[in-house]
């Protein structure tokens, strides 16, 4: 059994793929990287609300950001982002 710690860091983790908007983002990201304007036009959001769950995901070290000039551009962390997305998919479809 794993320490209680690593235990209580886990569920943080997966309390971040409880949000609709967050997994849009986190699924965006994993085709692409992508700029906040481009995020809001293809999710069909304000500005401000993504700029909102981008910070959430930075935060909990999901999405990586850098800079080119004035644009900032987003991607996956790592490629376990995207494994656990697949894999999660995965499952809803198994189930359905």
């Amino acid at each position: 059994m794993p320490e209680n710690q690593d235990l209580g860091k886990l569920a943080e983790f997966f309390k971040i793929f409880g949000d609709k908007t967050r997994i849009r983002i986190l699924w965006a990201l994993s085709e692409s990287e992508m700029c906040v304007c481009d995020l809001c036009a293809l999710l069909d959001m304000k500005q401000s609300a993504v700029s909102q769950q981008l910070r959430i995901l930075k935060q909990s070290r999901l999405v990586r950001y850098r800079r080119d000039g004035k644009v900032i551009y987003y991607s996956l962390d790592d490629d376990h982002i995207s494994r656990v997305l697949e894999l999660g998919m995965q499952h809803v479809r198994e189930s359905a």
